[in-house]
C-alpha cells in the first residue's frame, strides 16, 4: 500500500486501519503527512478499503513477485495467484487462509476415529509473521514426517520432505498464515511436544487448533493429550452435529 504525499493532508485517519501499525505521520513540504512503512505493511488494503481517507490518497501499487504473497495471505479478497503457480488447486476457489473442511468434519468426513486435525495458526493482527518463521515450524514438523495438507494454499510454497519454504519469500511479512495436516492420536503427544519446544525458536506468536472425534461417552481425547504435552486446551469448542452424515458408518 502507498500513500500519495501529494494528496495527503495529514489527517492520520487511516493510522487507526493498519492492523501492523505500519502508518505514521512524517514530515511532508507543507507539514506532517501520513505514509507507510513498507516493511512492516503486510499489503492487506484495510487503509484503503475502510474509505476513510478525504482525499484518496491511499491506493495499491501493482504488486510483484515475491511482495504479491502478503496481500495473498493477508487480504481477504485476494485469491492465491502465486500459489497456484506453485501447484496449488482447491475446487470452488481459494480464498480463507486454511481449508474449509476444518470445521465442517460432518460434511467432509476429514477427522475419523483414531486420527486428530492439527491447524498451527501462525501469526496475528499487530504482530504478524514471516515465512521464515513458517519454516521454522515446518521443518520441525518435516522431520517428524509430518504431511502437510495439500489443500492448503501455504502447503504449495513448503517442500514435502524438508519442510523448507520457497526461498523467494522467506522474509516476506503476513499477518498469518495457518500449517495443517492430520496425525494418529497416539502419535500427537509427540507432534505437540515438539511444536511447544519449537515455539521458543520464532519471533511471533501462534495458536493451536484441534480436530477429533468425540467419544461416545461424550469425551474429548485431545484434551488430555494436549494438556500432557504443556497446551492448555480452551473449552470454547465447536461441535458438527453430524447432519451430513459421511461418517455413518465409521
Amino acid at each position: 500500500m502507498r500513500i500519495d504525499p501529494e494528496k495527503c493532508v495529514g489527517c492520520m485517519e487511516c493510522q487507526d486501519y493498519c492492523p501492523m501499525g505500519a502508518i505514521s505521520g512524517v514530515e511532508g513540504k507543507d507539514g506532517y503527512i501520513s505514509e507507510i512503512n513498507q516493511d512492516d505493511c503486510v499489503e492487506c488494503s484495510g487503509c484503503l478499503r475502510s474509505a476513510v481517507c478525504p482525499t484518496d490518497a491511499i491506493y495499491m501499487p501493482e504488486l510483484e513477485w515475491p511482495r504479491c504473497v502478503r496481500a495473498e495471505f493477508s487480504n481477504p479478497a485476494v485469491s492465491y495467484t502465486s500459489a497456484e503457480k506453485f501447484g496449488f488447486r482447491e475446487p470452488g476457489g481459494g480464498l480463507g487462509r486454511g481449508t474449509y473442511e476444518m470445521k465442517t468434519n460432518d460434511v467432509s468426513g476429514r477427522f475419523r476415529r483414531g486420527f486428530a486435525g492439527v491447524a498451527i495458526e501462525v501469526g496475528r493482527p499487530g504482530i504478524g509473521t514471516t515465512f521464515r518463521d513458517i519454516q521454522t515450524i515446518s521443518m520441525a514438523l518435516a522431520e517428524m514426517g509430518i504431511e502437510l495438507e495439500p489443500m492448503n494454499p501455504l502447503t504449495a510454497f513448503i517442500d514435502k520432505k524438508t519442510g523448507k519454504v520457497t526461498e523467494a519469500i522467506l522474509d516476506e511479512t503476513i499477518l498469518s498464515a495457518i500449517l495443517e495436516f492430520i496425525v494418529r492420536i497416539e502419535q500427537l503427544k509427540e507432534v505437540l511436544q515438539n511444536v511447544r519446544a519449537v515455539s521458543s525458536k520464532i519471533d511471533t506468536v501462534f495458536a493451536l487448533d484441534l480436530f477429533t472425534r468425540v467419544n461416545e461417552d461424550g469425551s474429548v481425547p485431545v484434551f488430555s493429550i494436549a494438556k500432557e504435552a504443556g497446551f492448555t486446551c480452551s473449552q470454547a469448542t465447536k461441535t458438527n452435529v453430524g447432519l451430513g452424515r459421511p461418517l455413518a458408518k465409521d
